[in-house]
């Protein structure tokens, strides 16, 4: 956990906009390493960055959502579980105020992991959507394994446990911010009103960013 908190901590440091040439962008979050290749001839070194990996789920309406759905898209993702008596109502208190910003906006989306599959079924997903008043395919709750969920958690940067002592389950509350390429460009305390207006300011700026204008 100590590590953890150190990484977040370096993040959060670099997580600022730089400008290149005439555009703000933003920085690019997570691993990255090296890769030197010869074509024709000529070697060349690119730097390869950390992404989402391949996963599939079933979001509130039964409807099947893998990751090439998200294809062409920015998007926000968090986890939750429904019956968070904490942190949970809040951030998705605080995600309503994201959504309307860009419900009606194509190549956008936002996805909530469950980290309690077992009682959070298709169902109480859609229960829970409803009374906070969301609808359409802008925000998807998401019901998948647990392992495959704690396991994507990680490379989301975010940690996750399944129940501490007093039987409670403990996640980050991060809003996780990844462009079309899949690529992590800033974390947000989701619990904290100012980090999501800094979010929507991001998310504005990435859609500006050359590289996010067009689907990839």
């Amino acid at each position: 956990m100590k590590n953890f908190i150190g990484a977040i901590a370096i993040i959060l440091l670099w997580n600022a906009c730089k400008f290149n040439g005439d555009h703000k962008t933003l920085p690019i979050l997570g691993k990255k390493q090296a890769v030197t290749k010869t074509v024709d001839g000529k070697t060349t070194t690119d730097t390869v960055y950390q992404t989402i990996p391949a996963f599939k789920y079933i979001n509130q309406y039964g409807d099947s959502i893998t990751d090439k759905r998200l294809d062409g898209n920015i998007y926000v993702a968090d986890f939750f579980f429904t019956t968070c008596p904490s942190i949970c109502p809040v951030m998705h208190r605080n995600m309503l105020n994201v959504y309307n910003a860009f419900k009606d906006t194509t190549g956008f989306k936002i996805i909530s992991y469950s980290i309690d599959p077992q009682h959070d079924s298709v169902p109480v997903l859609k229960k829970y959507a409803d009374k906070l008043g969301i609808a359409g395919n802008t925000w998807w709750l998401l019901q998948g394994t647990k392992n495959e969920t704690y396991q994507l958690a990680k490379n989301y940067l975010v940690s996750v446990q399944e129940k501490n002592p007093a039987g409670e389950y403990i996640h980050d509350g991060y809003f996780i911010l990844i462009d079309k390429q899949k690529r992590i460009r800033g974390t947000y305390e989701g619990t904290d009103p100012k980090e999501v207006n800094r979010l929507i300011d991001d998310i504005k700026t990435l859609k500006a960013e050359p590289g996010e204008t067009k689907v990839q």
